[in-house]
């Protein structure tokens, strides 16, 4: 295994939609697991394979709820529905989420505070989970990348522009920017 460089808001898999997933095989197997580490390595919490440069309907997760139940695992070819997110301002403090693919910045940003995510394991067998909370956050936010969409993307006008303020200043949103997990001194 191996971790990957993580593309950067501007690199065009980024923002194009993610094509299923049509074989399982060793070679799939391997991206999973280099997604894992790099996603280890990051550190995050999900990781879409659009952020390592491959667009194919995947993702992977790993968190801990505050009941210490583990949560790790891959979607390939996911379905997700949700509730719809509620009216008014984010919390930012209960609300806000960052990304590997926007590194080093937070915004906040409502999400639906459930989720059902229908999805094929490594072994070819549907799953599905039923997610509250900051699980279902997660699952939005990775499936989101695989229809070409950031977080940053879903922001309000006043965020949106210190976006654009940051991408100018950093050299971001244009294609081939990437950093290296463990190498480059940036988190998201």
């Amino acid at each position: 295994m191996a971790v990957l460089p993580i593309r950067i808001a501007g690199d065009p898999v980024l923002h194009s939609p993610a094509l299923p997933v049509e074989t399982i095989d060793d070679e799939l197997r391997t991206l999973v697991g280099d997604m894992f580490e790099t996603m280890d390595a990051a550190p995050g919490v999900g990781l879409a394979a659009p952020q390592v440069g491959v667009g194919l309907r995947i993702f992977t997760y790993g968190w801990v709820d505050d009941d210490g139940t583990r949560w790790r695992g891959v979607a390939i070819n996911p379905e997700l529905w949700i509730t719809p997110p509620p009216a008014g301002e984010a919390d930012v403090d209960d609300e806000s989420e960052g990304c590997l693919s926007f590194p080093g910045e937070r915004f906040g940003l409502r999400r639906a505070e459930r989720a059902i995510l229908r999805a094929t394991d490594l072994d070819g067998a549907p799953f599905e989970i039923e997610a509250e909370g900051w699980l279902a956050r997660i699952f939005q936010h990775e499936f989101d990348h695989l229809d070409g969409t950031l977080y940053v993307d879903r922001l309000g006008e006043r965020d949106q522009k210190l976006v654009q303020k940051i991408s100018r200043k950093l050299g971001w949103g244009k294609p081939g920017v990437q950093w290296m997990p463990g190498v480059d001194d940036l988190e998201g």
